[in-house]
């Protein structure tokens, strides 16, 4: 049996939640499944030693519009899948599907515009196959042996974000390091890549910038063995956050302009911190990177540290 999984949101982070979902399927149904994921989403690279899925179906700019459409679909029936399972409620799917010959078409409920991505995937699933299945996300990686100095505390830091307003001041990193540093040994891993170049340079032009190094050059596999073998994650709610808690390490996330109830809340290993004032509130708008709190911040990051 021939099975697709489609789901197309954009982020990292997205695919991570995704992850106990698309296992739960695979499981059930005894074998691997293909996934029609975005570039943007790094399923390849998520995936590449993931036994659950065998092949990664890219859902770039030309299957988009009418003519994406057909390419889209004549792509699909080429590869004859016997069921479909649509995380979302896009009409433009079913349709693609049954274009595609595809005779068992599962699906949210057609144009439900707002949903929590946690809760609608979980009871989606659940009622396809029958089970309880955990929010919990469980990424399984080769080669990550830890010879990591234990005389330090490895610490992945997500200086970066999809936006500004997501983002934490970079002069908060620099004194957080700091205040971590006079405790312990720490060295930490800047998760952040080309584009965070001049951040980059302001942590490692720091007093402490011999602590440091960086991801800039890393592809996203390449960096999955070194969270991994990190204590734990301190910084913004971005990818790398979501990959830690499914690499099996604690994320100390900073939750400023994003819905902490949905991006927050399914996983144990994820401790979050939101702007003061916010109590399990934050969302996108709240635009609260000028009031997380750095004593907060230090008070979460110590207890982990310790």
């Amino acid at each position: 049996m021939k099975i697709l999984i489609i789901q197309q949101r954009y982020g990292i982070g997205d695919m991570v939640i995704f992850l106990p979902y698309i296992h739960a399927i695979s499981k059930k149904l005894n074998g691997p499944v293909s996934l029609l994921a975005k570039e943007s989403s790094k399923a390849n690279d998520i995936f590449g030693e993931d036994k659950h899925i065998n092949e990664v179906i890219i859902l770039d700019k030309e299957k988009d519009g009418l003519f994406g459409f057909f390419k889209l679909s004549g792509e699909l029936k080429k590869r004859k899948f016997d069921k479909v399972f649509i995380f979302n409620s896009s009409l433009r799917y079913n349709l693609v599907a049954k274009f595609a010959g595809i005779k068992s078409i599962h699906q949210y409920p057609l144009f439900r515009s707002k949903d929590n991505i946690v809760h609608s995937a979980k009871i989606f699933t659940e009622n396809i196959i029958g089970q309880i299945v955990s929010t919990e996300p469980s990424l399984k990686i080769q080669g990550t042996k830890n010879d990591y100095d234990k005389n330090f505390k490895h610490i992945c830091l997500g200086i970066s974000a999809s936006g500004p307003t997501k983002r934490w001041d970079i002069d908060n990193y620099v004194k957080l390091c700091r205040e971590l540093i006079k405790r312990r040994n720490c060295k930490f891993y800047i998760a952040a890549g080309k584009n965070d170049i001049d951040l980059i340079n302001k942590l490692k032009g720091s007093d402490v910038g011999n602590n440091f190094e960086s991801f800039e050059k890393l592809s996203i596999k390449e960096t999955l063995p070194i969270i991994k073998n990190c204590d734990f994650y301190i910084g913004s709610d971005t990818g790398f956050a979501h990959l830690s808690v499914a690499l099996g390490i604690k994320a100390l996330t900073l939750f400023m302009d994003s819905p902490v109830m949905a991006y927050g809340r399914y996983s144990s290993r994820m401790v979050t911190v939101e702007p003061e004032g916010e109590n399990d509130s934050t969302k996108h708008e709240t635009l609260g990177k000028d009031k997380v709190s750095f004593n907060k911040v230090l008070s979460e990051a110590i207890k982990l540290l310790n």
